[in-house]
């Protein structure tokens, strides 16, 4: 008789399985799961077996992240980090001190901070002048779409009043036209494109360091959304390439290859010798980004309506459409052909409906080809496209820390919105009872990596540990088992892992023990669960 390498027993094990979603016991041979069970499953022990007494605690599959930027996130956690506070005073408190700790650094850059902590969302160069004026400074917003410039990082890139908006971006200005130092979108190029790039060796550092973040959170593997150069920045497909050859790579990781906007069909060819180039060990990049539209809170996300002005009244804006919503009908129809992946970022309801057409032609072209295309985000989603997800297979890859009630929600969003408009937020409980599959992700570093934040919103549509006790469009609430599904089985079945995402004989034995059994504790609880081991392949490369 066969004996395990790895036993836990006394459980709860939840498979997300649907033939048997509770077990008790479940051993592990190699790299696989051999058995799944009870008592029973004690059989498998042998002398040299290890056994892991759960105790009560909760085994689980390991969580996939559908939509996260681990090697820049990495990368940006040894750079000036805003995360964890929104006093605007208290930022500058932090750039002053970075700065002073770093007199060799030419620029100082990093980022982290929240729109809501400066009036409209918009800091200015006076501000950053006030604690570092001689050398340039650009900090991404927390949510990366926007960067925040003092005034001699505009004077070294020539930004001035007399400097247009690129087609993808905009300079926000003064009244007389000079530039107040934010730059929404592409306009964060204009700055960003003299940052000296990070080294491979930098690149390399901030994979592994965002590698241990995410398997200490029980996230054994992901999806990075975004493998190309963009916004100044180098490619850091070269990190997995190098993590992987080495074997420092203990995740299991899909690219999504950047679709340069400002190009059309003629880099599908590059396309497909980068993917011909990448599979190697845990890592393969067999799918391709495009970055439909921009973020609400900044008027870019692509909208089917005019946003509305602080009086409530229309204006003539309704967002942007990166890639023309007809080229890119063929754009993905070609790349589906090519049994490519299209992950696509798409966020106002015009963009998603331009996304879901793109789809449905390349569906009418080529048939079902079974290439699993997924729109990332969903912020607004018109009712009458809820059930075309279904439909047309395509996934909805959602992240679910943003549904919720906080000020960036209260007071850069929803006013501009509507009433009616902003009752279509996030959808997942429309989209779950329309047939869709969920699978979901962090979009990290925007927001936090730790899927049992997303899975508490999911669920109770309220921020963790937060005093406001509104909860944001309670009907798109999320069952507990459908929530951790989607943060497993509907993940790995976005990154192509037919082979992992539940607990089931044969499969990988990728998995998280927690310090708790989420499922019989109150739901407001949820955020309070720990990871205590994170395994991949039978191998504990995370213990607290």
């Amino acid at each position: 008789m066969t004996t395990a390498d790895l036993v836990f027993t006394r459980g709860p094990v939840f498979t997300a399985d649907p033939a048997r979603s509770r077990a008790s016991s479940l051993a592990v041979v190699g790299d696989r799961i051999a058995a799944v069970g009870h008592d029973e499953v004690r059989d498998l022990i042998g002398r040299t077996t290890e056994v892991v007494d759960l105790r009560g605690k909760l085994l689980l599959p390991g969580f996939q992240d559908a939509h996260v930027h681990a090697v820049y996130g990495g990368v940006e956690l040894a750079e000036c980090d805003l995360t964890g506070t929104v006093g605007a005073a208290e930022y500058l408190d932090l750039i002053g001190a970075y700065a002073r700790a770093h007199p060799d650094h030419a620029w100082i850059t990093g980022g982290g901070w929240s729109l809501e902590s400066f009036e409209g969302g918009m800091p200015t160069r006076q501000l950053l002048d006030s604690v570092v004026a001689d050398r340039p400074v650009l900090l991404t917003n927390r949510d990366h779409h926007g960067a925040w410039a003092n005034s001699r990082a505009l004077e070294l890139a020539g930004v001035t009043a007399r400097t247009p908006d690129p087609a993808d971006g905009r300079i926000e200005r003064d009244p007389d036209g000079t530039p107040t130092g934010m730059l929404q979108e592409g306009a964060t190029a204009l700055v960003a494109r003299l940052i000296p790039p990070s080294t491979p060796k930098e690149r390399l550092a901030g994979l592994l360091r965002a590698q241990e973040l995410l398997h200490s959170l029980g996230v054994t593997g992901w999806q990075d959304a975004l493998l190309g150069v963009f916004g100044g920045k180098p490619d850091p497909s070269d990190a997995y390439l190098s993590a992987a050859r080495d074997g420092s790579l203990t995740a299991r990781v899909t690219g999504a290859l950047w679709w340069d906007r400002e190009r059309g069909a003629e880099q599908i060819d590059d396309l497909v010798a980068r993917r011909a180039e990448s599979p190697h060990g845990r890592f393969r990049a067999g799918s391709v980004k495009i970055m439909q539209d921009g973020i609400a809170e900044n008027f870019t996300a692509a909208m089917t309506a005019p946003y509305l002005d602080g009086c409530g009244c229309a204006t003539a804006n309704t967002g942007l459409s990166f890639v023309d919503p007809v080229a890119l009908r063929e754009y993905v129809t070609r790349l589906d052909a090519l049994d490519f992946q299209v992950h696509f970022h798409a966020l106002g309801d015009r963009a998603v409906r331009e996304a879901l057409d793109a789809v449905e032609a390349a569906l009418a072209a080529n048939g079902w080809r079974g290439n699993r295309h997924h729109l990332a985000h969903l912020q607004v989603v018109h009712p009458d496209d809820v059930p075309r997800f279904a439909r047309l297979g395509a996934i909805a890859n959602v992240q679910p820390l943003w549904a919720a009630h906080e000020a960036q929600m209260d007071e850069l969003t929803i006013p501009f919105l509507g009433p009616e408009r902003a009752s279509w937020q996030y959808p997942f409980g429309d989209l779950v009872r329309a047939g869709a599959t969920l699978a979901a992700g962090s979009d990290w570093p925007v927001s936090s990596p730790a899927p049992l934040e997303g899975i508490h919103v999911a669920v109770n549509r309220r921020e963790p540990e937060t005093a406001d006790d509104r909860v944001f469009l309670p009907e798109q609430r999320l069952d507990l088992q459908t929530a951790v599904a989607a943060y497993t089985a509907g993940s790995a079945h976005v990154n192509g892992l037919d082979d992992a995402g539940s607990l089931r004989a044969g499969h990988l034995a990728d998995l998280v023990v927690l310090d708790r059994d989420i499922f019989t504790a109150p739901p407001e609880d949820i955020a309070q669960a720990r990871v205590e081991r994170t395994y991949v392949g039978g191998r504990l490369v995370h213990s607290a």
